[in-house]
């Protein structure tokens, strides 16, 4: 069986919630995997005002660990996989704190994906938006 994952997602803007600080006008996701089975993730798209944008690539493994995160002194991530069909993952502080989290299902047929993710932004606001991504 293949990785339900792995592939580009396309955001689907009207079947999201966003919140007041965070509403793209389009979104791309891409998941791969490389040699040594770590997740990369490729997020971009447009913001509202219709600038695009680009999230810091991810590199993680759903080993259920922690791992630093590179360029961020002082947290770390842990990714779990449940399920084939499901990834959770938090970012957290030296003192176990949490700062972030997403849950991301793929559906049964592969053809869609929920993304539920909390945390804050750059700017430092809080956030709590659940995204849909249909398969490319």
């Amino acid at each position: 069986m293949s990785d339900p994952f792995i592939g580009t997602w396309i955001l689907n803007v009207e079947k999201s919630q966003f919140d007041a600080n965070h509403r793209p006008q389009a979104g791309t996701l891409v998941y791969e995997i490389d040699q040594e089975g770590y997740y990369l993730k490729k997020a971009e798209g447009i913001s509202e005002k219709g600038e695009k944008v680009a999230e810091r690539p991810e590199r993680f493994i759903p080993d259920g660990k922690d791992h630093p995160i590179p360029g961020m002194p002082g947290l770390s991530y842990l990714v779990r996989r449940p399920d084939p069909h499901t990834m959770t993952g938090e970012a957290r502080r030296e003192d176990g704190s949490i700062v972030g989290g997403v849950t991301s299902i793929v559906a049964a047929d592969g053809k869609s994906m929920t993304v539920d993710s909390f945390g804050y932004d750059s700017q430092l606001r809080q956030f709590k938006i659940r995204t849909a991504w249909d398969r490319q």
